[in-house]
């Protein structure tokens, strides 16, 4: 008898152990802020993400969203309220002489004309209606906050783009340098040769060392055009925008982290508040299919006129009204309700799990990340300390191959190291810079919801009986409860 109330089973989400906090290098500034982008101090920057902000298709597309599922909800919310419709109809036709209609209006022409207004209303009792606006507001509030994760994924690509094409613009400085010097030694080198020092063997090594470096400085042109492109088209601009970017002057400014990441920082991602207002909507979605296996009570109305000939209907003997309360309840469906009310408990499993690969992955970006960015200091350190040594040893073998003291070789067998650390200085200041993105993009940008789309993680809830919203602001991952 599909009429019973449904009893089902209960099931467990996968659990994750909570994370408490997530060590870091001990500053006490707040990070991040919302704005996180001025802190490069880079007014170029600054424009470029006010402009993405306001005309990026990638935000008019999450927007759209948003009022779709916001419609959504308004729809189903009507379902919890009377409806009222008024209609007129008019409608010329001929009586039978055998049917209901008596003479004298049997068998002739007549109008029969009818004004009407009707209420009907499906009482709420179980909350069908009501759990499923609950659930479509849940779906509403998953989207807006989706928005702001499109607008987090849009600053972050602006700005790693950004960063990419400063380090294009550094790796070419050093080859420009590295012309300008091979230049030098290519005079001097023709200079020792007309003084019978070098031979023309150290003259064509000193040749042929500037096409190739001349390649590198057309490649990162070639590179530093591409970025201005990506960057255009994220602005959803066209190439001709990206020749208006000029080069970046992002500031290298202190890694900003507290002390410790609690995981309620992590807890604020954009995705993990969405995923969690998912697990809300499906929650609900649960409760209104439950209520569907009891019985349902609809009330309907109507007053109005109703009379035959065009003159008989505005009369006061032409009024007619009526009731009809009904009672319906399910008991033979072929197991309608019952898949219906499986399949809304998968949703919140599915819900639940993919909750829980979100609260990882975020956890395991900021360590990554943060990790990388001490990986980076060490790394520095040592590029320093091997620069310094790398410069000296090369202007020394200058000095000396200008005095004629020493040979080309030896010119060559030190410039590489140096070649090599300009090259590390440039690609470190980058990933220093691309870091301090990414973890942005890992924190949430400093994504703080507002009261509306903030569920109670202090209380421990999220508003259903079925999941544990505490778990999810402490990082740990959501758990159902409750009896199916």
């Amino acid at each position: 008898m599909h009429g019973l109330a449904p009893t089902g089973v209960a099931h467990d989400a996968s659990k994750l152990a909570a994370t408490k906090s997530l060590s870091a290098v001990p500053v006490n500034t707040v990070w991040p802020a919302s704005d996180w982008w001025k802190r490069y101090g880079d007014p170029q920057l600054d424009a470029l993400m006010d402009e993405a902000l306001r005309t990026s298709p990638t935000l008019e597309i999450a927007a759209a969203r948003t009022r779709q599922a916001l419609a959504a909800a308004q729809v189903t919310d009507a379902g919890r309220f009377p409806r009222v419709d008024a209609s007129a109809s008019l409608t010329h036709e001929r009586f039978s002489e055998r049917g209901l209609v008596p003479p004298p209006y049997a068998g002739s022409w007549q109008t029969d004309g009818e004004l009407a207004v009707t209420l009907s209303w499906e009482l709420d009792i179980w909350g069908v209606h009501r759990e499923a606006y609950a659930s479509a507001i849940g779906a509403e509030r998953a989207a807006e906050v989706d928005a702001e994760a499109a607008k987090l994924a849009l600053a972050t690509s602006i700005a790693e783009a950004y960063a990419e094409m400063q380090h294009a613009f550094a790796k070419r400085d050093v080859a420009n340098k590295t012309l300008a010097d091979r230049e030098a030694i290519l005079k001097l080198t023709r200079d020792r040769q007309a003084a019978g020092l070098d031979s023309r063997v150290e003259l064509k090594q000193a040749e042929s060392a500037l096409p190739a470096t001349r390649e590198e400085i057309i490649a990162y042109d070639e590179r530093i055009a591409h970025l201005r492109n990506a960057i255009a088209a994220l602005l959803g601009e066209g190439p001709d925008r990206g020749l208006a970017i000029a080069r970046p002057k992002a500031a290298l400014v202190p890694f900003a982290l507290p002390s410790s990441l609690p995981a309620d920082l992590v807890g604020r991602r954009p995705d993990v508040v969405a995923q969690r207002w998912r697990i809300e909507s499906a929650s609900h979605a649960i409760d209104s299919a439950k209520g569907e296996f009891y019985p349902n009570v609809n009330l309907a109305a109507f007053v109005g006129l109703s009379g035959i000939g065009a003159g008989n209907i505005l009369t006061l003997a032409s009024r007619t009204a009526g009731v009809t309360p009904a009672l319906s309840l399910p008991i033979f469906d072929a197991g309608r309700l019952r898949g219906n009310l499986a399949g809304r408990d998968a949703d919140f499993d599915v819900a639940v799990a993919q909750y829980n690969r979100i609260v990882v992955d975020a956890v395991r970006d900021v360590v990554d990340e943060v990790a990388a960015w001490r990986g980076v200091e060490a790394e520095r350190a040592e590029q320093r300390a091997a620069l310094a040594t790398a410069r000296e040893a090369y202007e020394l073998a200058l000095l000396r191959y200008r005095e004629g003291l020493g040979n080309y070789l030896q010119v060559l067998s030190v410039e590489q190291p140096m070649l090599v650390q300009q090259g590390l200085e440039a690609d470190l200041d980058a990933r220093e810079l691309a870091l301090s993105v990414r973890l942005v993009r890992a924190l949430g940008g400093g994504f703080a919801p507002p009261p509306a789309l903030a569920l109670n993680c202090a209380a421990g809830t999220t508003g259903g009986d079925h999941h544990d919203g505490a778990a999810g602001c402490r990082g740990a991952g959501a758990t159902k409860e409750g009896t199916r």
